[in-house]
C-alpha cells in the first residue's frame, strides 16, 4: 500500500510548520486566536481518548467540525486497544479531517503507565500491531505518527522507525527527547537527523523549537521537512509568521509588548469566560502567563509578581505596567540553541 500525500501546504515553497497537540491548550478557540496572529500549515487536535468505553469527545471535535482557520486539522487518538483505536480512527474519518494521527510520545505517567502515549514505546511489537491495523482502517487518509526517541533510553528507536516504514506512515512528528526527559534537558537533533535518513516519509523535527533562528539552525541540521511548535507558540504566537520570514530571509517583525497587551486580552476572553469563576479564569490565563512571561521580562519579576495576582484588577495592573509602560519596547526573540 502506497502512501498517501499529505494536504498541501500553504506556503509551498517552504518547509512545513505545525502547531504541536497540547492537552487542553490547543482547542478550537487556542487554534483560531493562533490564526489570528499567523497560523502554522498545519494543526493537530488535542488526544482523542480511546478505550472499550470512549466516544469522540464533543469538545475535541468542533476543533475539527467547526474550525474556520483555513488549516488542515489532524485527529490525534491516544490509547492501546487495537480494536477501539481501529473504530475510532474509522469514525473519525467520517469528518473533515486532514489524517489520523497516534500519540506515541505522551511523557505523563497517568497516560504511559496505562501503556499508551509514550508508553507504546517499551512494546515494539504493539507499535507493528497497532500500525499495521491502522493503515488498513486508515487507508484513504493519512496516517501520521507523533513519537518521543525513546522511552527512558533510545533502545527501541531504529526498530520503531523500520516498523513506520512498513506500514507506510504518512509523516512523523519526532520530538528529540525520551518520555522520561519529559521537556527537560538537551533535545536530540541528531537523533531526528538520524530518522530523516531512516524512513520514507517527511518528518517535523519537534522540541523546544523557541524561536525563528532556532527553527533555521534546527531545519538545516536534521534536514527535517518542517518544525512542529509547542509551548513556545504559547509565548509567541507570531512565531509561525516569524519561521517564514526568517525561512525567506527577511528580517523578523519586532511585536511590540503593547501587541503582546493585546494577545494577553485575547488569551483573558476565552468563549466559556462568562460562566467560570474569576479565580479559575486566573488560573488558565497564568497558565498561559507561565509561558509569556521571561520574553516580556527577562529578569523574572513580571513572572514572579504575575504569579500572586489574586483578582482579575490586580492581574491588569501588572500587565500594564509591564507592558504599557515604554510604548518602543518589544517582546525578546529566544536566541537560537
Amino acid at each position: 500500500m502506497s502512501q498517501v500525500s499529505l494536504p498541501e501546504s500553504f506556503h509551498k515553497d517552504l518547509p512545513l510548520t505545525a502547531l504541536a497537540p497540547m492537552q487542553d491548550v490547543t482547542n478550537l478557540w487556542f487554534m483560531r486566536v493562533i490564526a489570528h496572529y499567523g497560523s502554522p500549515d498545519y494543526f493537530f487536535t488535542e488526544y482523542f481518548r480511546v478505550n472499550e468505553t470512549s466516544r469522540l469527545n464533543p469538545g475535541i471535535l468542533s476543533a475539527i467540525t467547526e474550525n474556520d482557520t483555513g488549516r488542515p486539522v489532524f485527529a490525534q487518538m491516544i490509547g492501546e486497544s487495537i480494536p477501539d483505536l481501529v473504530r475510532t480512527a474509522k469514525e473519525l474519518c467520517g469528518y473533515n479531517i486532514a489524517g489520523v494521527d497516534l500519540n506515541m510520545g505522551c511523557p505523563a505517567p497517568r497516560i504511559y503507565r496505562k501503556k499508551a502515549g509514550g508508553g507504546l514505546l517499551l512494546s515494539p511489537k504493539k507499535v507493528d500491531r497497532i500500525l499495521a491495523e491502522l493503515r488498513q482502517a486508515v487507508c484513504d487518509r493519512p496516517l501520521t505518527v507523533k513519537m518521543r526517541v525513546g522511552f527512558e533510553n533510545t533502545d527501541t528507536f531504529y526498530e520503531i522507525l523500520d516498523i513506520i516504514n512498513r506500514h507506510n506512515i504518512d509523516l512523523l512528528s519526532l520530538h528529540g527527547r525520551t518520555v522520561k526527559d519529559m521537556y527537560h534537558g538537551a533535545v536530540k537533533y541528531d537523533l531526528i537527523a538520524e530518522a530523516v535518513k531512516r524512513v520514507h516519509c517527511p518528518v517535523l523535527a519537534n522540541g523546544n523549537i523557541n524561536s525563528a533562528t532556532t527553527a533555521i539552525s534546527v531545519l538545516a541540521h536534521t534536514g527535517a521537512a518542517g518544525v512542529m511548535v509547542g509551548r513556545w507558540a504559547i509565548g509567541n504566537p507570531w512565531l509561525f509568521n516569524q519561521i517564514r520570514q526568517a525561512l525567506r530571509g527577511e528580517p523578523l517583525t519586532p511585536v511590540p509588548l503593547v501587541e503582546v497587551r493585546n494577545y494577553i486580552d485575547r488569551l483573558w476572553q476565552t468563549p466559556t469566560a462568562p460562566n467560570v469563576p474569576e479565580r479559575a479564569r486566573l488560573g488558565n490565563l497564568k497558565m498561559f502567563l507561565n509561558y509569556i512571561a521571561l520574553s516580556v521580562d527577562a529578569e523574572g519579576h513580571f513572572l514572579r509578581l504575575m504569579r500572586q495576582t489574586q483578582t482579575e484588577v490586580e492581574m491588569f495592573k501588572l500587565c500594564d505596567r509591564f507592558l504599557l509602560t515604554d510604548m518602543t519596547k518589544t517582546l525578546a526573540l529566544a536566541p537560537a540553541i
